[in-house]
């Protein structure tokens, strides 16, 4: 028996508070394995891990208050069936109350017996207060940080700290725009085709796609996504799903053909593969990654897309290493490891998981990899930083700190490439993102030359 869409959304929920996995690849594993009975309920399933996801600080807030005992001791599964439960309830208004109240007391008789009393209850009480219940919710006049933090589902030390950065309005339009779902979307691979000629191949398949504003090599799918990955095109390799913000960092870079170029923390090679299409495939990328899976994983991409000039290290990129390579590289790429903030929409888990102290803790891994990296490039060369995150410690500052210890670099502020990049450069030199005001996900780079 196929488990419902409901069900599979509490297992996948209770792994990724059980593991710290990533929504996106487990949900994509338990599509693939499991035939759901139609395209209503692979919808519903993504609606209800996301969504779940997205507003679990607000659903909390409301089960808090129908709960008499203490939350915080409650079983996570009981919590997350509560969850799905009361996210269908307040936000996707098609499932009937009496269904979602029966299947989330039936799943909690079949995994927590005795603990069916207690759902029950309580999603009766919410369904019977209504979509409009009568808990007041915190005054966005009064107390603007805690009427964001429960209303918009922010961690409260999060929203504090952006309400200092840039104020209570942006900071409510910033996390309004986090819970929205993003687009799909592409970046062509140009070493296979064109932006034109994969936009009318989608549309022959049956795909509505529109060009990008920013970045020339991306599309952005109007519609469902569900067959783009076995579409003949996806089939084919002639393109891979990439923010469009993200489509951006290897155009920064501006690599040209014959260099060499270095990629610092590559991961699975979603912009080392841009580098070399960037690149026509001709010249060195050397991608660099402390794990080993990461590193398999971009040279399968690299094989699908017709890639041949990578080559793959598995290193320590914030340690000392690759001494005979010091002063080779023309243009080095530290796509860093980050907290993570700017890609909300697309990773809400990351908000419940990251810890005040975590960005501070980041920056110090930064630094050490910015250190090897200016080690490494050679003179005249350029050296591109890139996070998705939107806190100063990890961007700004830490750039001012580098600049203090390096005084042989300076910022760049032309990006030497797509002319629409460009007027997403401050006049600090900085390139930013944001998803309230792009529409795109949150990144920061500084483009800087070593003199």
């Amino acid at each position: 028996m196929i488990p419902s869409p409901r069900s599979l959304a509490v297992d996948l929920l209770d792994r990724i508070d059980r593991t710290g996995a990533f929504a996106e690849p487990l949900l994509d594993a338990c599509l693939r394995r499991h035939a759901l009975a139609n395209a209503a309920d692979r919808h519903l399933l993504t609606s209800l891990v996301y969504g779940t996801l997205r507003m679990r600080g607000h659903l909390d807030w409301i089960i808090e208050r129908l709960y008499k005992g203490k939350f915080a001791s409650m079983q996570d599964g009981i919590k997350n069936i509560l969850r799905t439960a009361l996210y269908q309830f307040l936000f996707l208004e098609r499932i009937p109350d009496f269904a979602l109240v029966n299947e989330a007391v039936e799943l909690t008789r079949n995994r927590y017996p005795g603990r069916e009393h207690l759902v029950n209850a309580l999603l009766r009480n919410a369904v019977r207060r209504g979509r409009n219940h009568d808990f007041p919710y915190p005054d966005m006049g009064k107390n603007p940080e805690e009427h964001i933090s429960v209303v918009c589902s922010h961690p409260l030390w999060l929203v504090r700290r952006w309400s200092r950065m840039y104020g209570p309005e942006r900071t409510l339009s910033l996390c309004r725009a986090n819970n929205q779902v993003p687009p799909v979307t592409l970046r062509v691979n140009t070493l296979k085709s064109s932006r034109p000629l994969l936009k009318a191949l989608l549309e022959e398949e049956g795909f509505s796609v529109t060009e990008s504003h920013f970045s020339p090599d991306g599309l952005q799918l109007n519609g469902p996504s569900d067959d783009l990955r076995s579409s003949s095109a996806g089939r084919q390799g002639l393109f891979l799903l990439q923010d469009e913000a993200s489509q951006l960092i290897a155009r920064l870079v501006s690599p040209e053909p014959g260099e060499e170029i270095l990629d610092l923390c590559c991961g699975v090679g979603v912009k080392t593969t841009h580098l070399a299409a960037l690149m026509k495939n001709g010249g060195r990328v050397l991608a660099v990654d402390l794990y080993p899976g990461k590193l398999d994983a971009l040279n399968r991409l690299a094989a699908k897309m017709g890639i041949t000039m990578v080559e793959t290290l598995q290193a320590d990129a914030s340690t000392k290493w690759g001494e005979l390579l010091q002063g080779t590289f023309d243009r080095v790429l530290v796509d860093a490891p980050c907290s993570g903030l700017g890609t909300l929409r697309r990773n809400p888990e990351i908000k419940w998981r990251l810890k005040p102290q975590d960005p501070s803790s980041h920056g110090r891994l930064q630094a050490g990899i910015m250190d090897r990296a200016a080690a490494l490039l050679r003179r005249g060369g350029r050296l591109v930083y890139s996070t998705c995150t939107i806190l100063p410690e990890e961007n700004e500052l830490l750039i001012g700190n580098f600049l203090s210890r390096h005084g042989e670099f300076s910022i760049r502020s032309s990006p030497g490439a797509s002319p629409e990049a460009s007027t997403l450069i401050g006049e600090d030199g900085f390139f930013r993102t944001a998803p309230d005001t792009s529409g795109m996900d949150g990144f920061f780079a500084a483009i800087l030359v070593k003199h």
